[in-house]
């Protein structure tokens, strides 16, 4: 594991802020540095050249004989200054030294060169030194006047470090500030992790969302949504158990009681096949409910569709019918296929959508009476299942899909899931379901899209 993922986000965030602060110092630094030098050699460089004017200026035919200026007062001549800020001397054409400033001017060494700033060192001394080199107008007279690189720099170093110095005492304060700051955003996220951890499993209410930073509103938003999502499969889960315990009751109780009925006519041969028969019948009545509660509970489950691809809805209704032909023969109902729109294409689930029309094919020919005939139409925006039987009252009418709710008086034996499924298969979809009685009598079921 690496160091930065050991380390907390405060510590993390000082440690970069320190590290930032100390490398845009050091930046800045470097950049005041580069420019105070810049402008103090202009500025000492425009000074060297006042300078040589002003004694250009004065009667240098009066200097006959070398000159120091030692009879200067020491105190006048120290004062706050430095000893090298400025030393001049004054040479004669062939190189006497005529005048000098008493100090560093005497060791000047005399160089005939062309007027203009070079650098140097002085007699006996290894310091670097810059000149400027000019001659007087009847060229009888050459005036030097220089300064030593070190003072430049020294001079240079004491602003930068004057303007620098209180930023990196600031430091450490802004650091101690830094750290305040950060407890003090980072509280929240310490109630919400404190929060989190006393929280019960079992709960799914949804976490607030008051007194948090907005970068944090995403993560605790999924949050939320996932303790919904857990809350509305709970629900799910609770309400499957419970419709499962509920329903299975009675096809239980039956296939028991059909089973020691069985045991009982032993001695009977016909009233024990009889048995046999209601229990085998029995037990395909319990094994279609436990796979429509199961298959109703997936559908539940699902938010979104996988495999999804396009279906020729023509091709997909006749393989339905196909299927359910032969069971509809045998209840003496007619299954009729109308294709209007052949060329009609949804995307969608090929199973689920199997699954939808068989179980409408079902439920009709299941609860048709015998003789009836079932009409399968395909039109460009809606499919539509439609028997001749005697229909469903309106109050029935009302709650028909409910989960298993099945109207008073069916002979049928059922669940009263299969529409259930087909309405919750035609949500995945984005399909409508519309249930109703045909104006020419009977029963339709509709699915638009």
């Amino acid at each position: 594991m690496k160091l930065t993922q050991r380390l907390s986000l405060k510590l993390r965030l000082t440690l970069l802020f320190l590290v930032l602060s100390l490398g845009a110092w050091l930046a800045a630094s470097v950049v005041a540095w580069q420019q105070t030098t810049h402008k103090l050699d202009k500025l000492f460089d425009t000074q060297q050249m006042l300078f040589a004017k002003r004694l250009m200026t004065m009667d240098l035919d009066e200097l006959n004989a070398p000159v120091r200026m030692n009879d200067v007062p020491k105190k006048a001549k120290h004062g706050h200054l430095d000893d090298d800020a400025l030393a001049f001397a004054i040479y004669s054409a062939d190189g006497k030294m005529l005048l000098n400033d008493g100090e560093n001017g005497r060791d000047i060494p005399y160089h005939y060169r062309r007027d203009g700033f070079t650098d140097g060192r002085l007699k006996d001394d290894n310091d670097e030194w810059r000149f400027l080199w000019l001659s007087a107008p009847n060229g009888k007279y050459r005036i030097v006047v220089g300064q030593e690189w070190e003072y430049r720099q020294e001079m240079a170093l004491d602003i930068v470090t004057s303007q620098l110095t209180p930023w990196l005492v600031a430091l450490p304060l802004m650091l101690l500030l830094l750290i305040v700051l950060l407890a003090r955003e980072l509280r929240p996220l310490k109630n919400l992790a404190r929060t989190l951890r006393q929280r019960s499993p079992d709960a799914t209410e949804p976490l607030a969302t008051d007194g948090l930073p907005t970068e944090v509103r995403p993560l605790l938003d999924a949050l939320n949504h996932l303790f919904t999502r857990t809350q509305e499969m709970m629900t799910r889960e609770r309400r499957f158990t419970s419709d499962a315990a509920h329903e299975l009751r009675s096809p239980l109780a039956a296939l028991k009681v059909q089973t020691e009925v069985a045991q009982l006519s032993l001695d009977d041969p016909q009233a024990q096949e009889k048995a046999l028969k209601q229990l085998h019948a029995g037990i395909d009545r319990a094994s279609r409910l436990v796979d429509q509660l199961l298959t109703l509970s997936r559908l539940d489950s699902l938010e979104n569709l996988d495999d999804i691809q396009p279906i020729a809805l023509a091709d997909l209704l006749q393989s339905a019918v196909m299927d359910s032909y032969h069971p509809a023969q045998q209840a003496g109902i007619e299954l009729r296929l109308n294709i209007q729109a052949p060329d009609v294409v949804r995307s969608g689930q090929p199973l689920l959508l199997s699954l939808l029309v068989r179980n409408l094919l079902d439920n009709a020919v299941r609860y048709s009476p015998r003789g009836s005939v079932v009409d399968v139409t395909l039109e460009a925006n809606r499919l539509f299942v439609r028997d001749n039987g005697p229909g469903i009252s309106a109050a029935d009418l009302a709650r028909i899909g409910e989960r298993f709710y099945r109207p008073p008086g069916q002979e049928q034996t059922g669940s009263g899931l299969g529409l259930s499924i087909v309405k919750r298969i035609a949500t995945l979809h984005g399909m409508r379901v519309t249930l109703a009685n045909a104006r020419e009598g009977g029963f339709e079921a509709t699915v638009s899209w």
